[in-house]
């Protein structure tokens, strides 16, 4: 697997590259990517279908000056930026493997990650403490029941893209500010606010992508990604008010 450690300067460029990369891989089979990119700056990402009026506090980000993007696959809106890793995978799906459905590469890859981020805590996961690494819900990562990892997938003929966030030292009350409760909760949420629903991993980025590096065995360097589809998806996509106020 290739691996790709790219921040762009602009949340709608570092969407826009996720697709990208899909379009990419789906284009030219053979490689698959894992990436790595954390946002200079606050946004927030409604999924594909969502109603931002519904999901997004807007009154609340017009008054913090925070953008609204929208991404291409579902699930649901995130709040982005410092403290906050975000990582995307472009897999290949063969037909007798663990990502022929939506579900079973869901539980194939959540279980992964979950592995992955366990390493981190050697001789403390025990089911009643907080540091117990649990899959919750269909995408969730959390410490016992707290979230601090949430992803979504979006699939092509041969290779769906997979991407999320970990939160690491996020500002949380932020989260609770800019965000509604979701309109489709998990129902471990049990109606619980972002403040009493997510959690900081509080583990250094670098950790958390060496933990991930070694999981997926991606440790070659992706040497020409494609900067000029992500350009283009940028401008005429990511950054237009078309597709980011659709619904």
């Amino acid at each position: 697997m290739k691996l790709l450690d790219l921040t762009l300067p602009a949340p709608a460029e570092n969407l826009a590259c996720d697709e990208a990369l899909l379009d990419w891989c789906e284009a030219c089979p053979g490689e698959e990517v894992l990436r790595f990119w954390e946002s200079r700056e606050h946004f927030v990402v409604v999924g594909y279908a969502d109603k931002a009026a519904s999901e997004v506090n807007i009154a609340a980000l017009e008054a913090k000056g925070i953008p609204v993007y929208r991404r291409c696959s579902g699930g649901g809106s995130v709040v982005q930026g410092p403290g906050c890793l975000s990582y995307t995978l472009v897999l290949k799906i063969m037909e007798d493997g663990p990502l022929h459905s939506i579900t079973s590469a869901n539980r194939f890859i959540m279980e992964r990650n979950r592995a992955a981020i366990e390493s981190l805590f050697p001789g403390r996961q025990t089911p009643d403490a907080t540091t117990h690494i649990a899959v919750r819900g269909h995408t969730d990562l959390c410490l016992g029941d707290l979230k601090f990892s949430g992803n979504s997938q979006r699939r092509r003929k041969d290779f769906l893209l997979f991407h999320g966030t970990f939160l690491l030292n996020f500002d949380l009350a932020l989260v609770n500010e800019v965000l509604r409760m979701p309109s489709k909760p998990p129902d471990y949420r049990k109606r619980r606010t972002h403040a009493n629903f997510l959690a900081n991993l509080n583990v250094p980025a670098e950790k958390v992508k060496a933990a991930l590096r070694k999981a997926w065995d991606a440790d070659s360097p992706l040497k020409n990604p494609p900067m000029g589809e992500t350009a283009v998806l940028a401008k005429y996509k990511y950054a237009t008010p078309e597709w980011n106020q659709k619904f």
